[in-house]
């Protein structure tokens, strides 16, 4: 048998060619974006946005003041037992019966037969009354002024004073005359309004307070009932005799010469007590070397009349506007141009000025508005002009040569990614936050995205939200 030779196969490597992997590319070149944004982003300054909204900014100070009446305190004429016609905080004409006298207690709980209590209930016509109030109140309310419920309080309060009180007359001369015994009746001698408290005060003025009345630490303050055993010559009630009443206040000497320097005449307060607000003349008094403050109303009073200290708050600033950061408002220089060299030209509407070529022709240079003045001056950013341009005044041969500057306040708005000035006026401010105009020509409105640190970009630079 013939043998098989073996055969031999030579196999040769050839270098394979590596093709180009466009992932890989794609990937580096992403990687490559991303390292150099972190980079960028943690290297530069960033923009903080704010957002602009409607605000208000009160300055109110707040003082514990002392009230001044046109009011007496009215002494028993005997011994006896006290037995009150009246309600408190009536209002009384002269010769109204205001108290009786009695040798002893008198038995006012309960009423002496159901003729008397069938008396006692409330007349029709004041309750129609009192349920109207309350259906224009309810129709009429809204949230955001919930002082008005006081207002109510007092309306109805008024309502129901006279009708309480001829009830309580009859009462109480049906009780005198059920008891059998001698009841001494008596009057006021004026007009005025009856409170059950006295405090020794009621003689005090403008012209005699004295820095101690303040202290209301000592402060001692009687209060008047129904069968309290009263002496001849004790007080048994207060009459106020006007409507008009004062509140003093303790100023330091800041605020007293800020408010003289203002020529202050008038100025708003609220009282704590009910959150009611009110106007109230004011006048400056200075005693011993200290600063009051002397506010005169001639309404409400018969709310405080029971007061003798109340806690006050004279709002010294109260605006409302747009509220921005004080951070976000920058000072910027622009060209003043007159608004009789403000024209329009080329193919649109855009405003701008013919600036002359020196060899009598003009070329009309579009330009951005900031400001117009009272006086018709115009506010234009420096780059749009250059000092020592001579601008022609349409359909004139006059001239205008750009130089004069002005200072504006404003902020850099970026509604559309790019830093724009727009200038405000401010209002009021306080440690943070400025009140400016809203809507105003060339200014801002609500809602509008400014730069919160306005030194931290300049005009026309680009700002991702």
């Amino acid at each position: 048998m013939a043998s098989k030779k073996d055969k031999s196969v030579n196999i040769r490597k050839f270098k394979r060619k590596r093709g180009l992997n466009l992932g890989i590319f794609l990937f580096a070149i992403v990687f490559i974006y991303l390292v150099a944004t972190i980079i960028m982003y943690f290297s530069s300054d960033s923009i903080s946005v704010y957002e602009v909204r409607e605000g208000s900014i009160v300055r109110d100070n707040s003082y514990t003041g002392l009230i001044i009446r046109e009011e007496t305190a009215v002494n028993a004429e005997s011994d006896g037992y006290v037995s009150y016609y009246q309600n408190e905080n009536t209002k009384v004409k002269a010769g109204t019966n205001i108290y009786a006298l009695s040798q002893r207690p008198l038995n006012t709980e309960e009423s002496t037969s159901e003729e008397e209590n069938a008396g006692l209930s409330l007349d029709p016509a004041v309750t129609a009354g009192v349920v109207l109030h309350l259906q224009n109140f309810n129709e009429n309310y809204r949230p955001s002024d919930f002082s008005s419920v006081y207002t109510l309080r007092g309306e109805i309060d008024t309502s129901l004073q006279d009708t309480y009180s001829e009830t309580r007359t009859q009462h109480l001369d049906a009780v005198i005359a059920a008891s059998g015994i001698k009841v001494a009746s008596y009057a006021s001698a004026s007009d005025g309004i009856v409170v059950f408290t006295v405090d020794g005060f009621e003689g005090l003025t403008r012209d005699t307070f004295t820095a101690d009345n303040f202290d209301n630490t000592e402060y001692e303050i009687t209060v008047l009932s129904d069968q309290m055993k009263i002496h001849a010559g004790d007080p048994v009630y207060r009459l106020i005799t006007s409507e008009d009443w004062s509140v003093i206040v303790p100023l330091d000497a800041e605020t007293a010469e800020s408010l003289a320097e203002d020529e202050v005449t008038s100025i708003r307060v609220r009282v704590d007590k009910d959150s009611e607000t009110m106007w109230a003349d004011f006048s400056l008094i200075e005693r011993d070397g200290e600063y009051y403050g002397c506010l005169d109303l001639d309404n409400s009073m018969i709310r405080y009349a029971g007061e003798r200290f109340l806690n006050i708050e004279l709002i010294l600033e109260d605006e409302s506007g747009l509220k921005i950061p004080r951070s976000a408002v920058v000072e910027e220089d622009f060209y003043t141009v007159p608004q009789e060299y403000i024209t329009t030209g080329g193919n649109s509407s855009d405003s701008g000025v013919l600036v002359s070529n020196g060899d009598g022709s003009t070329q009309f240079k579009a330009i951005d508005i900031y400001d117009v003045s009272d006086v018709g001056e115009v506010c234009i950013s420096r780059d749009d002009l250059d000092k020592g341009d001579v601008l022609m005044k349409p359909e004139s041969s006059d001239t205008y040569t750009v130089g004069e500057t002005r200072s504006l306040q404003g902020v850099y708005n970026i509604n559309r990614g790019y830093a724009v000035f727009k200038k405000v006026s401010i209002l009021c401010e306080n440690d943070e936050y400025y009140i400016v105009k809203e809507g105003e020509d060339y200014g801002l409105y609500n809602y509008d995205h400014i730069v919160q640190n306005g030194s931290s970009v300049s005009s026309d630079d680009v700002v991702f939200q």
